[in-house]
Parts: C-alpha cells; structure tokens; sequence
C-alpha cells in the first residue's frame, strides 16, 4: 500500500516537472527552468524514498515527502490569462 501512495507521488511530480519544462520552452521564464530543475531533484529523491518504501516503509515515506519539499516552487509569473482547467493542466499558455 505504501509503494503505490510512493509512485503516486512520483508520478505527479514527473507530470508537474513536465509541464514546468513545456512552459519554459514556450515563454522562456526563468521561474519555470528552476521549477522544472527542482522537479527534476525532487524525482530523484522520490525515486529513492520509492526505493526505501519497498524495503522500509516508514523511513522510505520520508525520503519521498522530503521530496515533495523540495519539490516547492515559489512565486510564479503569470503565464494563463484566460486559459481552461485543461489547458492549465497541459501546460498550454496564453503567452
């Protein structure tokens, strides 16, 4: 049970991270490189806690909410002007 909350973690973060990358490349913010970096930090220590949980569940989901932590982004641009929940989600800007 463990594993499956750990992957699921892994998994949105994965999906943020990708969508940091999509909006960077599309409007060129510095905010979302170092958001897509973190994500890209915080997937491997997630990985790792993944890891962990197989072996210890207890110690594994700590590493995987220390990178939940770290995986915080901050203060944001504003990139969706009038954009739907979909095209939030996909990363799509108005920019």
């Amino acid at each position: 049970m463990y594993v499956y909350i750990s992957i699921m973690a892994y998994v949105v973060v994965l999906f943020l991270t990708l969508r940091d990358i999509r909006i960077f490349r599309r409007t060129r913010i510095m905010s979302y490189r170092k958001g897509a970096l973190k994500g890209i930090l915080s997937s491997f220590v997630m990985l790792v806690g993944i890891i962990l949980t197989a072996i210890k569940p207890e110690l594994g989901l700590l590493v995987v909410f220390i990178g939940l932590y770290v995986n915080r982004k901050g203060q944001r641009e504003i990139v969706f002007r009038q954009a739907s929940t979909l095209d939030r989600l996909l990363g799509k800007t108005d920019i």
